[in-house]
Protein backbone atom coordinates (compact mmCIF):
# COMPACT_ATOMS: atom_id res chain seq x y z
CA UNK A 1 0.00 0.00 0.00
CA UNK A 2 0.86 3.23 -0.58
CA UNK A 3 -0.04 6.48 2.03
CA UNK A 4 -0.41 9.67 1.02
CA UNK A 5 -0.93 13.02 3.71
CA UNK A 6 -3.64 14.29 0.54
CA UNK A 7 -3.79 18.21 1.48
CA UNK A 8 -3.94 20.47 -0.98
CA UNK A 9 -3.01 19.83 -4.60
CA UNK A 10 -2.02 16.11 -3.64
CA UNK A 11 -5.28 14.83 -4.00
CA UNK A 12 -6.16 15.11 -7.98
CA UNK A 13 -3.06 13.72 -8.32
CA UNK A 14 -3.26 10.95 -6.58
CA UNK A 15 -6.80 10.20 -6.09
CA UNK A 16 -7.65 10.79 -9.73
CA UNK A 17 -7.95 7.52 -12.41
CA UNK A 18 -4.08 8.61 -13.77
CA UNK A 19 -2.68 8.54 -10.44
CA UNK A 20 -4.00 5.47 -9.22
CA UNK A 21 -3.54 3.44 -12.18
CA UNK A 22 0.67 4.76 -12.39
CA UNK A 23 0.57 3.30 -8.54
CA UNK A 24 -1.36 0.24 -9.45
CA UNK A 25 1.48 -0.29 -12.65
CA UNK A 26 3.95 0.28 -10.02
CA UNK A 27 2.71 -2.34 -7.90
CA UNK A 28 0.85 -0.95 -5.56
CA UNK A 29 -2.70 -2.12 -4.90
CA UNK A 30 -4.14 0.73 -2.20
CA UNK A 31 -3.76 4.02 -1.10
CA UNK A 32 -4.67 5.72 2.55
CA UNK A 33 -5.23 8.72 2.19
CA UNK A 34 -5.65 11.90 4.69
CA UNK A 35 -7.91 14.29 3.04
CA UNK A 36 -8.76 16.95 5.54
CA UNK A 37 -12.48 18.28 4.66
CA UNK A 38 -12.41 16.50 0.96
CA UNK A 39 -15.35 15.13 0.30
CA UNK A 40 -15.21 15.66 -3.72
CA UNK A 41 -14.58 12.95 -5.97
CA UNK A 42 -12.46 10.01 -5.55
CA UNK A 43 -11.87 8.05 -9.10
CA UNK A 44 -12.58 4.33 -9.11
CA UNK A 45 -9.83 2.25 -11.06
CA UNK A 46 -10.50 -1.46 -10.92
CA UNK A 47 -8.14 -3.62 -9.04
CA UNK A 48 -6.79 -0.42 -6.83
CA UNK A 49 -8.44 0.32 -3.56
CA UNK A 50 -8.66 3.84 -1.74
CA UNK A 51 -9.32 3.87 1.72
CA UNK A 52 -9.55 8.41 2.95
CA UNK A 53 -10.16 9.69 6.03
CA UNK A 54 -9.89 13.65 7.36
CA UNK A 55 -7.49 13.70 10.25
CA UNK A 56 -5.84 11.26 12.80
CA UNK A 57 -3.65 12.28 15.77
CA UNK A 58 -1.16 10.74 14.78
CA UNK A 59 -0.02 9.03 11.22
CA UNK A 60 2.57 7.01 12.70
CA UNK A 61 0.71 3.82 11.64
CA UNK A 62 0.14 4.70 8.40
CA UNK A 63 3.46 5.84 7.76
CA UNK A 64 4.63 2.11 8.95
CA UNK A 65 2.10 -0.05 6.89
CA UNK A 66 3.31 2.14 3.82
CA UNK A 67 5.01 0.53 1.40
CA UNK A 68 5.85 4.38 -0.44
CA UNK A 69 4.26 7.21 1.45
CA UNK A 70 3.37 10.55 -0.26
CA UNK A 71 3.57 13.34 1.09
CA UNK A 72 3.61 17.54 1.66
CA UNK A 73 7.09 18.39 1.77
CA UNK A 74 6.30 19.60 5.21
CA UNK A 75 9.84 19.30 8.20
CA UNK A 76 7.56 17.50 10.45
CA UNK A 77 6.06 14.69 7.91
CA UNK A 78 9.11 14.01 6.08
CA UNK A 79 11.41 13.33 9.18
CA UNK A 80 8.97 11.29 10.63
CA UNK A 81 8.51 9.15 7.26
CA UNK A 82 12.51 9.14 7.03
CA UNK A 83 13.24 7.95 10.51
CA UNK A 84 10.52 5.01 9.74
CA UNK A 85 13.23 4.25 6.84
CA UNK A 86 9.90 4.64 4.41
CA UNK A 87 10.66 6.10 1.08
CA UNK A 88 9.06 8.95 0.20
CA UNK A 89 8.31 11.55 -2.71
CA UNK A 90 8.46 14.93 -1.33
CA UNK A 91 5.56 17.29 -2.64
CA UNK A 92 6.57 21.01 -2.83
CA UNK A 93 3.56 22.99 -1.99
CA UNK A 94 4.69 26.12 -3.91
CA UNK A 95 1.87 28.04 -3.03
CA UNK A 96 2.98 28.63 0.49
CA UNK A 97 4.78 31.96 1.54
CA UNK A 98 8.59 32.05 0.72
CA UNK A 99 8.57 28.49 -0.56
CA UNK A 100 10.15 27.08 2.44
CA UNK A 101 9.35 23.37 1.47
CA UNK A 102 11.23 23.68 -1.51
CA UNK A 103 14.88 24.16 0.36
CA UNK A 104 13.79 20.83 2.52
CA UNK A 105 13.02 18.45 -0.29
CA UNK A 106 15.19 20.08 -2.89
CA UNK A 107 18.13 18.86 -0.24
CA UNK A 108 16.95 15.58 0.99
CA UNK A 109 16.94 14.83 -3.04
CA UNK A 110 20.06 15.94 -3.28
CA UNK A 111 20.77 13.94 -0.45
CA UNK A 112 18.91 11.05 -2.43
CA UNK A 113 16.84 10.36 0.40
CA UNK A 114 13.55 11.41 -1.27
CA UNK A 115 12.09 12.14 -4.46
CA UNK A 116 10.96 15.96 -4.67
CA UNK A 117 7.83 16.71 -6.56
CA UNK A 118 5.52 19.20 -7.46
CA UNK A 119 1.87 18.72 -8.17
CA UNK A 120 2.74 19.49 -11.70
CA UNK A 121 5.75 16.59 -11.52
CA UNK A 122 4.42 13.96 -8.62
CA UNK A 123 2.57 11.63 -11.72
CA UNK A 124 6.05 11.76 -13.74
CA UNK A 125 8.03 11.07 -10.48
CA UNK A 126 5.81 8.37 -9.16
CA UNK A 127 6.26 6.47 -13.02
CA UNK A 128 9.82 6.85 -12.43
CA UNK A 129 10.15 6.11 -8.99
CA UNK A 130 12.37 2.96 -7.82
CA UNK A 131 12.68 2.86 -4.28
CA UNK A 132 16.15 1.36 -4.31
CA UNK A 133 17.64 4.69 -5.45
CA UNK A 134 16.44 5.83 -2.20
CA UNK A 135 19.49 6.53 0.58
CA UNK A 136 18.82 5.42 4.08
CA UNK A 137 18.39 8.30 5.97
CA UNK A 138 20.69 8.43 8.93
CA UNK A 139 19.49 10.93 11.76
CA UNK A 140 21.89 13.10 13.43
CA UNK A 141 24.64 12.47 15.97
CA UNK A 142 23.62 14.39 18.60
CA UNK A 143 27.20 14.16 20.46
CA UNK A 144 28.85 16.04 17.47
CA UNK A 145 27.28 19.37 19.29
CA UNK A 146 27.86 18.64 22.32
CA UNK A 147 31.30 17.51 22.22
CA UNK A 148 32.24 20.72 20.18
CA UNK A 149 30.39 22.92 23.01
CA UNK A 150 32.29 21.22 25.66
CA UNK A 151 35.56 21.24 23.99
CA UNK A 152 34.43 25.23 23.17
CA UNK A 153 33.46 26.15 27.32
CA UNK A 154 36.03 24.02 28.83
CA UNK A 155 38.93 25.91 26.23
Amino acid sequence: SSGINAEWPLRPGVLSEEGQSVLLHKGYKKVVAQVGGYHGDVAKVEGFAVEKYDYKRSIKDDIEAADLVISHAGAGTSLEVLRANKPLISVINTDLMNNHQSELANQLSLDGHVIAATPQTLIRQIKEFEPDQLRPFKPADPTIFRDFMTTVVIS
